[in-house]
């Protein structure tokens, strides 16, 4: 995952003599293999490489074109044979990503970004029509922000640069910090007003000082794939998800897999260990890191990731996360956290992770983050009967109710009213309990930010796509959010490979019946037919992991503690976002055993940590304290926060 800054001064000012040898020590940490640089008139460009691939190693980036085009791409691309066929007549077999994609874009122009398959984030420079394009994939895992005024427009990998070396200070996105009471902001949001990302999928067109967002690329819905047996629907998933975990062991060192003991896990490491046995995978080794904690009864996960090691014949790294560092929220003053998510204090789970990669050189990391939400890990019958309504098959619909009902032991009329209030407005059904907004946030704050608070929930829809593929974007909305708010490691870097938000793999999961992913008494029903003999079966039919953590309670009351300790007002307050006194309430709840939300609490006091780290730094705007109603909520590149695509532009 290399990293890369550029920067464009509309009238040709000249840079401060240290600006960009302050950005590249920035930069420095994340990608260590590389230091280039393009500079021309009153464009700079910095790449710093971090390589997972024989290829990238290969690479000079930035990269020029023959038309002086230049491309500075932060990428693993996954198609590369269908590529290189397409433009055989200018590409060898062994060209470099960011050359294939230069080759594509020569040919196609912007339209080639739908073509390209894989992680990545990209700049272009334009010197001809002196325009700049930002772009990101369709499922967004790269980060790429851009700050815009008269003046000029800067783009970087990490927020860092954008706001370190602003020369200003920032009011907050009110919009963000709701997002992410709720669970995570919106995907074009940042926490600083003038600076933006780029939403996955879209392409910002930047000229003129003036900048057009929009979508390049989305999934069909009028795509279905139909077999006539069960044997095939899981032949096909086998191969999909084989070649998903294949493109991830695309690295010419070893390779670390995240394993929980779950099913996702077990079944990347399970199917990675059978590519390698047929010679499919490129990286010579993969390893697997666990995490237990003894300490917690409900985290009973070490017979599970014990069973996949035994059938691997190799034991992989145990570390031991331990509560008490679990839920720390504390900010380590030397070291600038850009986001809420950007935790910087250490600890000895942490420090172990690091010494494991340090200690083999891994530089890539598998996840199994997105299995759940994609293979149906909620054995809810709710979309495929919102589906059966829509169609106006109802008889169908009856012995869906029926069967369902048996399963679930609730009365058929229940699920019926639940699929239809699924279509229904909030105004008739109301918020669902864990969707109310948390009784110590200020009320104008929710009532600007209700959509944000609320999770960006959506309505199905009876007319149009069916259900289950709204239900499907809904939850590819959920991941995208969560990918954005991921921070970009860097002692010691590594990149985070997600197999299950492999884009081929996605397209056969929306295409395929509801009901051949989730069915009655069986949650992950294709997963668990198709990977039979691949995972153990204790695994494949475990119960859906269950984990609580006892000492929530006692964390939340140490970190009020520490936090009222200082004398100091809630910046949190001073803002507008909440109410200092019920904040204290509902912890004195919690201690009592009383029901609270939990999750919004501990979210809250992690923002007050946060903005404090903010504060102490002069990067809050000073007058936006004195005067709350100075917070201004966004929706970020001046669109709707539920349309990311939507075109918009701004002086």
């Amino acid at each position: 995952m290399s990293v890369q800054f550029g920067r464009w001064n509309f009238e040709g000012q000249p840079f401060a003599p240290d600006y960009l040898e302050k950005v590249g020590a920035t930069l420095a940490p994340y990608g260590p293999d590389s230091n280039e640089s393009y500079s021309k008139g009153d464009v700079k460009i910095l790449y710093r490489a971090f390589h997972t691939t024989k290829e990238s190693r290969h690479e000079s980036q930035p990269h020029v074109s023959p038309s002086g085009t230049v491309i500075t791409w932060d990428g693993r691309l996954d198609n590369r044979a269908e590529l290189i066929s397409g433009l055989r007549d200018v590409l060898a077999f062994d060209s470099t990503d960011v050359t294939i994609v230069a080759a594509a874009y020569e040919k196609w122009g912007a339209d080639c970004f739908a073509k390209l398959i894989g992680d990545w984030a990209l700049s272009i420079w334009d010197t001809n029509s002196r325009s700049l394009i930002l772009a990101k994939d369709p499922i967004g895992t790269r980060h790429l922000y851009y700050s815009l005024d008269n003046e000029q427009v800067a783009w970087s990998s990490i927020l860092d640069p954008l706001i370190l070396l602003a020369d200003r200070s920032f009011d907050l996105s009110e919009e963000y910090v709701a997002g992410w009471l709720s669970l995570f902001p919106a995907s074009h949001l940042t926490p600083y007003d003038g600076i933006h990302c780029v939403p996955p999928s879209s392409v910002v067109d930047i000229r003129h000082g003036r900048q057009t967002v929009r979508k390049y690329w989305d999934f069909e819905h009028s795509k279905q794939i139909r077999y006539p047996s069960d044997d095939e629907y899981e032949e096909h998933f086998r191969a999909v998800f084989a070649e998903a975990v294949c493109r991830r062991l695309r690295s010419n060192r070893p390779i670390l897999a995240e394993l929980s003991g779950g099913m996702d896990s077990s079944s990347i490491v399970c199917m990675a260990d059978a590519l390698l046995a047929s010679g499919a995978a490129d990286t010579p080794r993969l390893d697997t890191v666990s995490y237990y904690d003894d300490a917690e009864p409900h985290w009973d996960e070490r017979p599970f990731f014990s069973l996949v090691e035994k059938k691997r014949g190799r034991v992989g790294f145990h570390i031991d996360f331990g509560s008490e560092e679990r839920l720390k929220f504390k900010y380590n003053e030397e070291r600038f956290a850009a986001t809420p998510g950007s935790r910087r204090y250490s600890s000895e789970a942490g420090r172990h992770f690091q010494v494991c990669l340090n200690g083999q050189g891994y530089c890539v990391v598998l996840s199994g983050t997105g299995g759940d939400e994609v293979l149906g890990g909620v054995p809810t019958p709710v979309p495929e009967l919102e589906d059966l309504l829509a169609k106006a098959r109802l008889g169908a619909l009856a012995h869906r109710l029926k069967t369902w009902s048996l399963t679930k032991r609730k009365p058929w009329f229940d699920l019926l009213f639940t699929a239809v209030r699924a279509f229904l407005p909030v105004a008739l059904t109301g918020l669902p309990q864990h969707k109310v907004p948390a009784p110590w946030l200020n009320p104008d704050f929710v009532r600007r930010n209700r959509a944000a608070l609320r999770g960006y929930e959506r309505r199905s829809k009876v007319f149009g796509p069916l259900p289950t593929y709204q239900e499907n974007l809904r939850a590819l909305d959920a991941l995208q959010r969560q990918m954005e708010c991921e921070a970009l490691p860097s002692e010691p870097p590594y990149e985070k490979r997600y197999p299950f938000l492999d884009r081929d793999l996605l397209e056969f999961l929306y295409a395929i019946p509801r009901e051949q992913l989730v069915r009655p008494s069986q949650r992950r029903s294709l997963m668990r037919r198709a990977l039979a003999g691949l995972v153990p079966d204790e695994i494949l039919n475990r119960k859906r992991k269950a984990y609580v953590v006892r000492s929530t309670t006692a964390t939340i009351s140490t970190q009020w503690a520490s936090l009222v300790e200082t004398g100091e007002p809630m910046v949190t307050s001073l803002l507008g976002i909440v109410e200092p006194n019920t904040v204290e309430e509902a912890i004195n709840k919690a201690q009592r055993g009383q029901q609270v939300p939990v999750v919004t609490l501990m979210r809250t006091l992690g923002i007050e940590c946060w903005l404090r780290s903010l504060r102490n730094r002069g990067i809050l705007n000073q007058h936006a304290l004195m005067c709350p109603q100075a917070v201004r909520p966004r929706g970020g590149l001046g669109v709707p926060t539920n349309d990311p695509s939507a075109k918009s532009s701004a002086s």
